[in-house]
């Protein structure tokens, strides 16, 4: 008798903690409107960590909008793009902080096949379709959920891509988890799940710019990329399907060099790309695969993933034309993206590794973004 009273002292006891727990990480979590879209509310929240920090989250493109942190001297600012209300987010650049898919990247021509068949989406980077298309899951309202467990404050968001939805096969169910650790990192944790035999290529595609949004351009930030070969792209960029290693080129960041050190070169894939925005091969034989550092502030991103590679993108399209957070414009050069996944074109390039999703198999995939001072 006293042991089964013990037990249930115990039981209680645990269940009283983790509802405690459950509590206090879903404080750390507000959820507000921020719109409607196609009859669906959308609402942004905004996650504190344990050390005070702040990101922005919107379940319109299940966005990150906000990422504050300190630089060396205390300084908070916002380090990414994003915009003030939904209706410049809506008008907006389709990727600052986006989740895209269903494919992630670009498709040769809006085309590819499985088994036989030949799917085609709608182009929207002239020949090709890139990053799901003009619809894609950028541009979609996902169910959203505050965390209610675990160590760490965040949102879960969903969406079910329908059979066909710009010209993809099969329903695809897509979760992606964002958590925001007390070590200020981001977290994202994908699952993903198919009932026809499909593609599937999801990133995060965050703009950074490590002096603050808005703030100048990335030329001086140091990057240390591990990767020792890349995939050259032809005049509309896509895999030409060579191989290329990175050593004695400008492309070779396996050591620290600024973005801007070697960006204005007479290196063909440079004049193609106006700049760096090409595939790296990831070596993943560290558990850092890529580090940004900008040595005024002193801060630092670290991209951790369990992909095969990353897109690098130093905002060779940027022109001014779109203003962010309070007004902020950015011009030329003033961010760069970090856009782990799979290689682009991989559908029409057996040789790469593949992005069919079975059906019946369930799929995950993590990226964290780690912030820090040096």
């Amino acid at each position: 008798m006293k042991l089964n009273r013990l037990l249930s002292v115990l039981l209680l006891a645990a269940i009283v903690t983790s509802c405690n727990k459950s509590e206090k990480i879903s404080k750390m979590v507000k959820k507000e409107n921020f719109g409607t879209h196609n009859g669906k509310e959308v609402y942004l929240f905004t996650i504190k960590n344990k050390a005070g920090n702040v990101i922005r989250l919107t379940n319109f493109g299940a966005k990150l909008i906000w990422i504050e942190v300190p630089d060396r001297n205390g300084k908070m600012d916002n380090i990414t793009f994003g915009y003030d209300t939904f209706e410049e987010t809506l008008k907006g650049d389709m990727s600052f902080g986006s989740v895209v898919g269903r494919y992630a990247n670009r498709i040769a021509g809006g085309k590819f096949k499985i088994d036989g068949t030949e799917y085609t989406c709608p182009l929207n980077n002239g020949p090709n379709t890139l990053h799901g298309g003009p619809i894609g899951w950028h541009s979609v309202v996902w169910d959203a959920e505050i965390l209610k467990v675990g160590e760490n404050p965040g949102v879960k968001f969903s969406y079910l891509s329908t059979d066909m939805e710009q010209g993809f096969p099969g329903n695809v169910k897509i979760e992606v988890v964002y958590t925001w650790t007390a070590a200020n990192e981001v977290v994202m944790d994908y699952t993903w799940s198919a009932d026809r035999k499909t593609i599937v290529n999801v990133t995060n595609h965050s703009y950074f710019n490590l002096h603050g949004a808005g703030n100048g351009d990335v030329l001086d930030h140091v990057l240390t990329l591990k990767g020792s070969a890349f995939t050259p792209v032809d005049s509309v960029m896509i895999p030409t399907g060579e191989i290329r290693p990175v050593a004695g080129t400008p492309f070779d960041f396996t050591t620290p060099h600024t973005i801007g050190e070697r960006i204005g070169e007479n290196y063909d894939q440079l004049i193609l790309g106006k700049g760096y925005d090409h595939n790296y091969i990831l070596d993943n034989r560290e558990e850092v695969d890529v580090t940004v550092y900008e040595p005024a502030g002193g801060r630092m991103l670290e991209v951790i993933t369990d992909q095969p590679g990353m897109q690098l993108y130093t905002g060779n399209f940027l022109n001014g034309t779109q203003k962010g957070h309070g007004g902020k414009v950015f011009n030329f050069r003033s961010g760069m993206c970090l856009e782990s996944g799979h290689y682009p074109d991989s559908p029409n390039r057996p040789d790469f590794p593949s992005t069919i999703a079975e059906p019946g198999k369930t799929y995950k995939s993590t990226t964290i973004y780690r912030f820090s001072v040096k």
